[in-house]
């Protein structure tokens, strides 16, 4: 019942954080679920969260999505979220820990210097970055340091980019979802973890939708900033 305890509110805070600046949930949840359930289960429970958590934001902001945006980083993300889930389960759990917390590490300096380039991306930037992004969410959780980027180069803000990031992300990970119940990897105890789990961040989408528009940028850098290195080191310790 602890453990129970500890994810819910956890959870109520990474899903008003996520519902703020777009990510970050899986980030502040991963090292719970893994050191609860271990690695190779709390990935797809963090998926069926994740679906649960993208549908509320979709629902808050469902009249700002740009439907161009999600077809074309959708179109690729979904079957490379496929690939990448089915590569992760022949993965040994070690190496899935080393590999999750080494990348959202690597995701400071990275977002940093995607930042500083200053990129407007196209339809067909997204379209390619979505094969990638969801290979990568099919391995590694999440890879929202990654999506929040490319749809802010691509000119969204606000509800606008929220809207749009979630509905993508929602896509994706649904697909990530399907594949992991179809190789068998989603068995009835990881479902009811994964809808307890993404129960709370539903809570916390919504709640993020009224603080969206105080938050100044700085703070929003140093939030995500501090997240991944937070989780990051976790998980590089709970692997060690």
């Amino acid at each position: 019942m602890l453990v129970y305890f500890l994810i819910l509110v956890v959870g109520l805070v990474a899903g008003t954080v996520s519902g703020v600046i777009g990510t970050g949930s899986s980030i502040m949840l991963l090292p719970v679920l893994v050191f609860s359930f271990g690695p190779q289960e709390a990935v797809p429970i963090m998926g069926i969260a994740a679906v649960m958590a993208n549908i509320a934001k979709v629902a808050a902001w469902r009249r700002e999505i740009d439907w161009r945006a999600f077809a074309a980083y959708s179109a690729t993300g979904i079957p490379a979220a496929a690939l990448g889930a089915r590569t992760l389960l022949v993965l040994p759990p070690r190496i899935v820990d080393i590999a999750l917390g080494m990348f959202f590490i690597v995701m400071l300096p990275l977002r940093r210097w995607l930042k500083s380039k200053n990129i407007r991306l196209r339809l067909r930037h997204l379209a390619a970055i979505g094969g990638v992004i969801g290979f990568l969410t099919g391995i590694v959780v999440s890879t929202g340091p990654l999506s929040v980027p490319a749809f802010t180069f691509y000119g969204l803000v606000k509800g606008g980019f929220l809207a749009t990031e979630a509905a993508s992300s929602l896509a994706v990970f649904a697909s990530k979802v399907a594949t992991f119940r179809e190789l068998g990897a989603l068995p009835a105890d990881a479902i009811v973890k994964g809808v307890i789990t993404g129960a709370a961040l539903m809570s916390g989408s919504f709640a993020g939708k009224v603080v969206v528009l105080r938050m100044s940028p700085n703070f929003f850098q140093l939030l995500l900033d501090g997240l991944l290195m937070l989780s990051g080191g976790s998980l590089l310790v709970a692997a060690i």
